[in-house]
Order: structure tokens, then sequence, then C-alpha cells
């Protein structure tokens, strides 16, 4: 349909996540009627995220240093691991302000149809992390979904034996839905998962 740089740009902004091909078009005739100011800004927030962030060595969180600011907060213990499979599902987490203990992030989830097994996973520096002894409770929060279910599993099945307590967040009906509208695993999970008030 387009040729030359606006069908590779068409093509590039197609390739990210969550962008399908109108997308993908949309924002690249955005861009093109954009300020070149504009766009400069842009590429070069594209070449700092790039050449500055990185992952911290001990959780696998995105830093501009080598730990991140919830590894670098002595506030923070070692007691409460919570185990996500993404780090932007840290910044869902910590905007809850419920934990104030620390993550790992494994990076993806198990799915063999994607071809992604436990050996491709951050789970060798998580049992390296467990073995110095100062955890007690493994919190597992992946996605309740058939990937993140089989994670779950997988990670209780290895931790438990090793005498840490392995919970996982409970999953059920959301905030504000309604019953008749809730499928039968989900509202299963929250008969599962209820509690007395």
């Amino acid at each position: 349909m387009y040729e030359g740089a606006l069908a590779d740009l068409v093509d590039e902004l197609g390739r990210l996540p969550g962008i399908g091909p109108k997308s993908a078009q949309r924002i690249a005739f955005h861009i093109l009627g954009s300020d070149k100011a504009d766009v400069d800004r842009l590429a070069e927030a594209l070449r700092v995220v790039k050449d500055q962030v990185r992952f911290c060595t001990i959780c696998g969180n995105v830093s501009t240093d080598d730990l991140c600011r919830i590894c670098r907060d002595p506030r923070r213990g070692e007691e409460q691991i919570c185990v996500v499979e993404e780090p932007k599902d840290i910044i869902a987490v910590e905007r809850t302000g419920e934990f104030r203990g620390r993550y790992h992030v494994l990076g993806g989830a198990i799915n063999p149809l994607d071809g992604v097994g436990p050996e491709d996973l951050r789970i060798k520096e998580l049992l390296q992390r467990l073995r110095s002894g100062e955890t007690k409770e493994l919190i597992i929060a992946t996605d309740p979904n058939t990937e993140g279910e089989a994670t779950a599993t997988y990670l209780a099945l290895m931790i438990t034996p090793m005498g840490l307590t392995v919970s996982r967040l409970a999953s059920g009906l959301p905030v504000g839905g309604d019953l008749e509208y809730a499928d039968e695993v989900t509202l299963g999970r929250a008969f599962e998962g209820r509690r007395q008030i």
C-alpha cells in the first residue's frame, strides 16, 4: 500500500506488541504530521532507553543502575519475595501499597506451544536467591491464565520441599463486576478463595 520510508515505518511499528496494522498506520501518519522537534525527542528517548536502561542483577526489574530502587531500599527485606512474570507487573503490585518485600522477575511464563520452558526463565536465579535462607515466603503473582498457572504450579513443586511458605495471589471476581457475566473458572476461584468477614 505504501512504499519507501513510510512503509518501513508502518512495518516496524506493526512489530510492536499490541499494535496492529491500522494502529501502526495511524501512528506513522501522526509521526509524519508531527514537528521535527517532536520526532527528534521521540527518537532520542528511544536511543536513551536502549543505551541506559538495563535489568537489575538481583531481581530482573528495569533499572538505570546494576540494582533497581527496590533492591537498593534497605527497608525492604528478603523475607518475602513476590515472583512476577515481567517488570511491568511490579508496577501493578506497587500501586496497591500492600507489599513491602522484594521481587523476582521471571522474564515470562512457561508456554510449551511457544517453545518457552522452565530453562528459558529466571528460575535458576530465583533458586540461588532462596538458598541464602533469608526468605520465609514466596508469593507467586503470575498471570491467572494457562501459562501463569503452569508456571505457578512448577515453582510450587520446586520450592515447597525447601521448607518455605509458598502462596499464590487470590483470583476471582473483579470489584464492580456482575456475577452473571463471570465465567465458571473465575467464579469457582472466587468460591475457593472466599474469606470470612
